[in-house]
Parts: C-alpha cells; sequence; structure tokens
C-alpha cells in the first residue's frame, strides 16, 4: 500500500497498446490483479446492487460475475435511505486478495469475501447496520487491510471505530475506538510485537497494536470539511499524513510514542496516495485548499525529513486527482486524471519527464501494474495497456 512495483518499465517511444478492455460498471474503485486475474468491484446499472467481477488477465473474457443487494443507508442526517452521492454512487474502496479469496468493501459499508476461483460469496457483514453507523457523505472509501489472520476496516461506530475480523469467517476479533471514519485506507507497520495498523479516522492518525486493537498512540489531525481521504504513507523514518483543509504533516512513530516533527498547511491532498523514492524524498499530488473557486491538482516533489517544497510542476496534472507508481527501476509512472500516462525521472532538483501517452478517458482509479501491463479503469472501461 505504498505505490511501489519491483516491475522494471521502459520508457515508451511510441504511445503503449491497448491490448484488451471491458465495458464497466459504475465506481471509482481501482482494479487489482492476482493470480492470472483481475478484479473489480462496481455497481449494477439501474438496479440498488453491487457486483465483483473477474476478468482473464491475459486476453479480458469475463470469468465470473456475482452482485449483491446493498441495501439502505443510514445517512448523515439519520435518514434511512437509498444511497446517492455527487461524484458517483458506485464502489471507491479497492478490493483485497489473500489466500484465494477476494474481499470488497461497498460504499454501504457492505464487507464481503469471496472465492477468487468461482466467485462464490463465503461471507458477509453490514458493518453499517452491525455496528449501527451513519454511512459518509461520499459514501464507504477506506479498502480493507488484510493482515495475517485478520481483515480491518474503519466502521466508524460508537465503540467500533476501527474493527478488526476473522478473514474466513467475518466474525469479528476485535474492534476499538469512538472515532467516525475517514475515506482514507490504513497501512501496517513495525515487525512481530510491535506489528501495528495506522489509521486516519476523522479525527485523526491513530495506531493500534495489530494484535488486540490496543491504542498506542494518536495524533489530532481532524478535516474542517470531514473529508479525510489519504492514505498515510512511511517515508524515511517518518509517517507523512494529509487533508483537504489541514494541509500535511510528518510525525516520528517508536512504538507508542508520537511526535511532530514538522507540518505545511499548503500541502493539501485529496486522495492521492503520496510515493516515496528512496529514504529522502515524497513525490506528492495536491488539491486547491478550500474555499476555492477554481480547483487544481499539482504535483509536487518534497523534502520527507521537514517537509519543504523542492518543486512544483507548474502544468496541472488533474481537477482534483492523479495517481501515482514507482517502478521496480525508480521510474515514476503518473496517471493524470485525464487520462495521461507520463514517465517521470524523479529527481529533487526539478521535474522531468521521459514520455507520455494518452491511453483512457478520465479517471480517479489507482492503475494496477502486473507482469508489464497497466490495468486501469475510467467511467466506462477496463483497459489492458501493454508497457513491456
Amino acid at each position: 500500500r505504498d505505490g511501489s512495483s519491483e516491475e522494471i518499465v521502459p520508457p515508451w517511444k511510441s504511445p503503449p497498446k491497448i491490448v484488451w478492455k471491458q465495458p464497466v460498471g459504475e465506481g471509482h474503485s481501482s482494479p487489482i490483479v492476482a493470480g492470472g486475474k483481475v478484479f473489480l468491484h462496481t455497481k449494477v446499472a439501474k438496479a440498488n446492487e453491487e457486483q465483483i467481477e473477474a476478468c482473464d488477465a491475459d486476453s479480458g473474457p469475463r470469468l465470473w460475475r456475482q452482485s449483491y443487494d446493498r441495501g439502505k443507508t443510514v445517512n448523515p442526517q439519520g435518514k434511512d435511505v437509498y444511497f446517492t452521492t455527487p461524484f458517483g454512487n458506485g464502489p471507491r474502496a479497492s478490493p483485497a486478495v489473500a489466500d484465494g479469496k477476494v474481499y470488497t468493501f461497498g460504499i454501504t459499508g457492505i464487507l464481503a469475501c469471496w472465492n477468487a476461483a468461482d466467485g462464490k460469496l463465503l461471507w458477509q457483514v453490514d458493518t453499517l447496520k452491525q455496528y449501527r453507523a451513519a454511512n459518509l457523505f461520499f459514501g464507504i472509501s477506506g479498502s480493507p487491510l488484510v493482515e495475517g489472520d485478520l481483515v480491518v476496516v474503519n466502521v466508524g461506530a460508537k465503540g467500533a471505530s476501527i474493527v478488526a475480523f476473522d478473514k474466513n469467517t467475518g466474525k469479528e476479533v476485535w474492534k476499538a475506538l469512538d472515532d467516525k471514519a475517514s475515506y482514507s485506507s490504513p497501512i501496517a507497520a513495525g515487525a512481530g510485537n510491535e506489528r501495528q495498523f495506522i489509521f486516519l479516522t476523522a479525527k485523526g492518525l491513530v495506531g493500534l497494536a495489530a494484535r488486540d486493537g490496543r491504542l498506542l498512540w494518536q495524533f489530532p489531525f481532524q478535516d474542517a470539511l470531514f473529508e479525510s481521504s489519504t492514505t498515510p504513507v512511511l517515508v524515511g523514518g517518518l509517517l507523512f499524513g494529509s487533508s483537504i483543509t489541514r494541509g500535511a504533516v510528518g510525525l516520528s512513530i517508536a512504538g507508542d510514542q508520537v511526535e511532530k516533527r514538522w507540518s505545511r498547511d499548503d500541502l493539501t491532498c485529496y486522495f492521492s496516495t503520496p510515493v516515496a523514492v528512496g529514504n529522502d524524498h515524497l513525490y506528492v499530488v495536491t488539491g486547491t485548499k478550500p474555499p476555492a473557486l477554481v480547483n487544481q491538482a499539482l504535483l509536487h516533489c518534497i523534502d520527507a525529513a521537514t517537509g519543504a517544497k523542492l518543486w512544483t510542476r507548474k502544468e496541472k496534472v488533474g481537477t482534483y486527482h492523479a495517481s501515482l507508481v514507482r517502478t521496480g527501476n525508480d521510474k515514476l509512472l503518473l496517471l493524470e486524471e485525464t487520462g495521461h500516462l507520463v514517465m517521470i525521472e524523479p529527481s529533487p532538483k526539478q521535474y522531468y519527464e521521459l514520455c507520455r501517452a494518452k491511453i483512457c478517458g478520465n479517471t480517479w482509479a489507482h492503475p494496477a501494474l502486473a507482469n508489464g501491463r497497466l490495468f486501469i479503469r475510467d467511467g466506462n472501461e477496463l483497459l489492458c495497456v501493454d508497457l513491456k
């Protein structure tokens, strides 16, 4: 969950070719690749249902598709409604695959486990209903984190802000905190007994012991609009956190101790995950800090130790968003919101572009890089692009 890949991608001299494409349903959930399959979570057209489907990664045919009714949800005003929201009504959280199972977390809080081979539903939990939590304005968006025998999500209920479920049965293992949910996805850090889950909840950044959910540390970082969405990132011994109105913060974490090293109110990430190159530099996509008449997403290189901006690309990379992937030879792939794919030579001195190509329509989904191919979904299609 750090935006990195071991794959080496050479600069292209002509636009990468589309190997195959398939029409898809509504959503911003990213495709994931495992075991020769591409999995995608979307909304069923003209129905209050969501679906998980698997396509053959090599050639594109759909192998299976399963759907479920997502029911009603309690909105932030406490009303029981069919879910609708601006900026799309499909799933936002990306699935996870582990040990032959696919885990999905729907926009109305339904956590489900599927057999990756044939799509059979193995278990399902309506987390918002079970823990009596209201949905977020834009819907549940944090992706599930699978760790050992646990699948962990940010539910946002009192006494059950964060819940760990048995990944094989869906039974609750532990729950913790009273914070409301954010739109951010969690990460895991540390080894052995020091292993911890790091969440950005509605109230701020927190670390929980992976074994039992015990609170290790917390750092207040509440977004004024309650729209925190960016995944926390570890770089050079520091934890980077950001939100739309609070800017960014660099924290040092040692067991149950947390210390602020720096903060900047102008590094306002919307929902792009920053990517580290080495231990010193972080590449960050920010949006315009509210209130603003015009939104503009920009790419920056920052000093991880101090938060200082080393450079900012002059041209915008989107209105709100762009995705970053670090390759195995430390190049950066930037997928702009408009569907332009760019390869960058990372440098703290200046922005240096190696090549670019238009590969898809507008997208907020993160791409998946596997076996020399890039898998990406835009508003209409799932595409497989050859980068070899």
